[in-house]
């Protein structure tokens, strides 16, 4: 069935209304990794992939927070004209709700914005939440980080901002490419987060990522069992694990 849109942004700005999915047993085996965004980085070196963003650059709010879910993508860009003008006409032109409109519970919000304007508020993470997505990657800046905080919904973003993006920005884009420090995410790609990072896979790589990934876990999961019964360093430095 397809969604209503909102009509946040013009139609012709929504470039897909329903993704390719991928199936749950896949996400909980990604989910399943015990580093999670280290395993899957090991293995897009593997491959010759690029797509993992260190938390220096996109930072958590929830630290411990772990996160998988296709992406939903947001294009946002910085709308000419004064800001201060823009706010006596009223007229926001801001249309990340129109993604978790099209979403599915789990997804994940990608957000490709600007730095030191909210990309995302408080109300506006309560809705994705409310919508049943699983959080948001923004390349940019959101702000009332205690609602979304107090609502275990995370946000990894380059920083929180006061100001408002009402006026600044415009959504130009709704499930279409985005770049995220210079990644390329279409929607439906899947993206994974914790602690250390966040990596982005596309979307007809995602088999081959899991299963290097997975080989790669369960080789770390033998390793620490040598390490735990106390293997030598000289037996454990010829052994290989992965």
């Amino acid at each position: 069935m397809t969604k209503k849109l909102t009509g946040r942004v013009p139609a012709e700005a929504v470039r897909r209304l329903t993704l390719d999915r991928v199936s749950p047993e896949v996400i909980q085996r990604v989910a399943a990794l015990e580093d999670l965004t280290g395993n899957l980085s090991d293995a897009m070196d593997q491959l010759g992939l690029v797509g993992v963003i260190p938390a220096s650059i996109l930072k958590p709010s929830l630290p411990l927070k772990r996160m998988v879910g296709q992406a939903v993508t947001v294009r946002n860009v910085e709308r000419s004209g004064s800001p201060l003008q823009i706010a006596q006409t009223g007229q926001g032109k801001m249309g990340e709700h129109e993604a978790y409109n099209l979403s599915e519970p789990g997804d994940v919000v990608v957000i490709e914005g600007l730095l030191d304007v909210s990309n995302m508020g408080g109300q506006s993470a309560t809705l994705a939440a409310r919508a049943g997505c699983a959080g948001a990657v923004i390349d940019g800046s959101y702000r009332d980080p205690n609602v979304s905080r107090s609502g275990g919904f995370p946000i990894w973003a380059r920083g929180v901002t006061p100001i408002t993006g009402k006026w600044r920005l415009q959504t130009v884009e709704i499930n279409g490419c985005v770049r995220i420090h210079g990644v390329s995410v279409n929607a439906g790609d899947l993206v994974a987060a914790d602690e250390a990072g966040v990596v982005f896979i596309p979307f007809e790589q995602i088999d081959a990522v899991l299963q290097a990934a997975e080989n790669i876990d369960q080789g770390d999961r033998r390793q620490k069992i040598d390490i735990a019964q106390g293997i030598d360093l000289a037996t454990l430095a010829v052994t290989k694990y992965k």
